[in-house]
């Protein structure tokens, strides 16, 4: 089985607030859209949040993801990331997700899942020869995944072992679209 981190333990800074509970047009709130392709794909998705996010923690809840409060989000997202593999069992492998990328297909989720279960170190879809996300790791990933601390997150693996990436070309331009501002909602 392979599991899937979400990633929702950021503050939303650069939006103005907590842009993972803004609505979108349909009134769906940002962060909810963002899981629901993980949860489609993957029996198991582990959603990290910050401490005192209780409504977001409560939403995510309800789309069937087991929430974990990261203690120390405030670190940066390889902190987020790596509590988020601690809680996620030893499953074969996991998808890394983020939470303010609401535009990812369940079909690109499948891929990379599927990539990852068939024996991939690393799984990552492209478009137009651009990598995008979610990525996915194998187990053998692990352990470096729960010692990742600050910023970076799991970048830097991605560029040590880009060798060892199973590309995965998609007809997803969501894979490359993440929310950082109000903005980046239009169209």
């Amino acid at each position: 089985m392979v599991s899937g981190i979400f990633l929702a333990a950021g503050r939303g800074r650069r939006f103005g607030g907590d842009k993972l509970l803004h609505p979108l047009a349909d009134g769906t709130p940002l962060g909810v859209a963002a899981l629901r392709p993980l949860r489609a794909a993957l029996t198991q998705v582990v959603a990290v949040v910050r401490d005192g996010n209780g409504l977001l923690a409560a939403l995510l809840s309800r789309e069937g993801a087991r929430v974990v409060a990261c203690p120390h989000a405030d670190r940066g997202l390889g902190a987020s990331l790596a509590w988020g593999v601690s809680h996620a069992g030893e499953s074969a492998g996991c998808v890394i997700a983020l939470g303010d990328m609401p535009f990812v297909q369940t079909d690109t989720v499948r891929a990379v899942a599927g990539a990852v279960a068939a024996g991939a170190d690393i799984a990552a879809p492209f478009f137009h020869g651009r990598r995008g996300h979610p990525v996915g790791f194998a187990a053998l990933y692990r352990d470096q995944l729960r010692e990742l601390d600050g910023d970076e997150g799991a970048r830097f693996l991605l560029e040590r072992d880009a060798s060892r990436i199973t590309r995965i070309d998609v007809n997803d331009p969501g894979v490359l679209r993440d929310v950082d501002v109000p903005r980046d909602l239009a169209g």
